[in-house]
């Protein structure tokens, strides 16, 4: 199989230039970039299918280009933009190309002995060139009439009140100004990148042609939505971020997992590295039992396993389903910490688990699970209490450093959602 015919059946063309062209260039190794913004110190899940893409072309020998754009970044694209971007300082920038960088090695093999992917930052080769240099060397290939007809631009064009300014109508220049510099200096062939950016593409592809007489080529992959329409990526806190510190693995595990029956094996396809069996396996399982969502637990495995980790996927996993009521036992300290990061945490002191210990009744109601001791004594009798996810049906039960997990915690819960760590201080 090529890596053209892998892109397809996972669906994950949506244009692409002089194809025939394409396909026997792509017989043998090719140079290839997707390039970034970085307006954050970390990627999200927005960013994974162009990233996603990079590392595929690597697996089948292609040697992969990650372009981060700290000039670029520093302008903001219009594509897909209802309003301008917030403008972001050199040393910001900066930052946040350091950071990305780190994630990025999840994704693509710096180190392979044969096709190494490289990371290069265009404010090298933008830094250096003057305002007049810029115009009269690749201003002058472009026609306005050419820009404004570019999607991108006209959508903004046509909103008065937003408008476009000068700044991001010149963003076009600069990104066909990185093709034809990546064409020129490291003899890259082909652009990669989301379906909104066929007009920035397609004017890298012309200043090659114009300046070096080359040949280059553009694949755009289709912008990821979800099946009612809404933006892919977004949670109810806003972006899923690829770092833990600003999502949590838990968080990230999550989101995979809430993937509705009608996306999951169209992700599965776009995100993963299953093959066309595994997958058919997947959806076979999907459509016999949709509700034990087999496919949507195999997503969120092979997400958070690329991006966190194989132990930090099992943890997300295991903490998951204690979250919905699984056993602790065999529980790993870096598994419950994912819960003790999501669930409201309460502390209380070590020596009242000493002797007798603590009360539950006491406990609930400190944990807030139960608004009064007279309630939490209701909770127990009607079975919905529970004690590291075993019921508990004595109202005389009382908490004991026996009870305690990894010496420090219990979990109590009411009912089937309802949690609190107690953490012992």
């Amino acid at each position: 199989m090529s890596i053209h015919e892998e892109l397809q059946w996972r669906g994950l063309i949506a244009d692409c230039t002089d194809t025939e062209s394409l396909l026997k260039r792509l017989a043998t190794p090719t140079t290839l970039y997707a390039g970034f913004d970085p307006t954050a110190d970390s990627l999200h899940v927005g960013n994974l299918v162009p990233l996603i893409a990079l590392r595929r072309f690597q697996n089948f020998g292609h040697h992969p280009i990650a372009l981060a754009g700290g000039a670029t970044g520093s302008i903001g694209d219009p594509s897909g933009k209802a309003q301008e971007r917030q403008l972001l300082t050199k040393e910001i920038l900066d930052h946040n190309i350091a950071c990305v960088k780190e994630q990025l090695k999840r994704l693509l093999d710096f180190d392979s002995s044969t096709n190494p992917a490289r990371l290069f930052d265009n404010a090298t080769w933008t830094a250096n060139v003057s305002f007049l240099d810029f115009l009269r060397d690749i201003g002058k290939h472009f026609s306005v009439n050419q820009m404004v007809a570019k999607e991108s631009v006209r959508a903004r064009m046509e909103d008065r009140e937003v408008g476009i300014s000068y700044t991001e109508f010149s963003y076009m220049l600069l990104q066909a100004f990185d093709f034809y510099v990546l064409r020129r200096d490291y003899d890259c062939e082909l652009q990669i990148g989301g379906s909104d950016q066929w007009g920035n593409i397609t004017a890298g592809i012309d200043l090659a042609r114009k300046k070096l007489s080359k040949t280059v080529y553009g694949l755009t992959l289709p912008l990821i939505t979800n099946a009612d329409g809404s933006k892919f990526g977004k949670s109810v806190g806003g972006a899923i971020y690829l770092d833990p510190k600003r999502t949590s693995i838990y968080k990230f595990y999550q989101f995979w997992i809430n993937t509705a029956d009608a996306d999951v094996i169209r992700y599965l396809k776009y995100f993963t590295e299953l093959s066309e069996d595994e997958i058919t396996v997947a959806k076979r399982r999907l459509e016999a039992d949709a509700g034990l969502r087999i496919a949507q637990t195999e997503l969120a495995n092979q997400m958070t396993k690329m991006i966190h980790g194989e132990a930090a996927a099992i943890a997300a996993f295991r903490a998951s389903a204690i979250l919905f009521g699984g056993g602790i036992e065999n529980i790993s300290e870096e598994a419950f910490n994912c819960i003790v990061g999501e669930v409201p945490t309460k502390e209380i002191g070590k020596n009242k688990l000493e002797g007798a210990g603590l009360p539950l009744v006491e406990a609930l109601a400190h944990a807030g699970l139960s608004p009064s001791k007279g309630q939490a004594r209701k909770d127990i009798e009607q079975g919905g209490a529970y004690v590291n996810n075993i019921r508990e049906g004595k109202i005389q039960r009382h908490l004991t450093s026996n009870d305690l997990l990894f010496g420090k915690y219990i979990l109590l819960r009411k009912g089937k959602k309802n949690y609190t760590v107690l953490s012992a201080v």
